[in-house]
């Protein structure tokens, strides 16, 4: 359960991080931010904890970083809806 509590807070670092690494031009608040990177920050804990079968409680270096690349890829699938729909 606490891991799930991890995830979330590091989904709002997540989701700034993110947003860092893939600049660009996005029509999205803050918000949007931090809800694609607590959806961004489960995505990498689940992977995470598929690869490693590791049910982590607590803070891990390496959970931030599958957080932040999980946060990328769900930034980058709604870059790719968001295009789609203004076309």
């Amino acid at each position: 359960m606490m891991g799930y509590v991890w995830m979330l807070i590091i989904g709002l670092i997540a989701g700034a991080l993110a947003r860092l690494i893939m600049p660009g031009r996005d029509p999205m608040g803050i918000v949007m931010t931090i809800i694609l990177g607590i959806v961004g920050s489960f995505l990498g804990g689940l992977i995470g904890m598929a690869l490693w079968r590791h049910d982590a409680n607590g803070f891990q270096p390496a959970g931030l970083l599958l957080s932040v690349v999980g946060a990328i890829i769900v930034l980058w699938i709604y870059r790719m809806i968001k295009s789609r729909s203004t076309v």
